[in-house]
């Protein structure tokens, strides 16, 4: 049987045969998203895939929850570095924005 999850060259996990990341189907799941409305969001995949990939997940949900806290927080991390380097641009937008009502 062929793996349903697998790293990519960046080392991110990944829904076997596509760029879909397994926590894009993991986070659907966790919505309470069943496969076939995950499957309809991510038409590169088949419900064969969406199903392989949250088998995958309960078997392994240690590890991916661990994987993806990181990712969270490097997300985060990287966020916040760019409004810190864009503060000076971000004033400059904001103080020509003509005032609302």
């Amino acid at each position: 049987m062929a793996p349903y999850v697998e790293r990519n060259t960046q080392g991110t996990l990944v829904v076997a045969g596509s760029r879909v990341s397994a926590g894009s189907v993991v986070r659907a799941f966790w919505a309470g998203e069943t496969p076939e409305a995950i499957c309809q969001a991510y038409p590169a995949l088949s419900l064969e895939q969406v199903y392989g990939a949250i088998a995958y997940y309960l078997a392994h949900r240690s590890e991916v929850d661990a994987e993806l806290a990181t990712h969270d927080t490097e997300v985060t991390r990287l966020r916040e570095d760019a409004r810190l380097r864009n503060a000076d641009l971000r004033s400059r937008l904001s103080a020509s924005q003509p005032a609302r009502p």
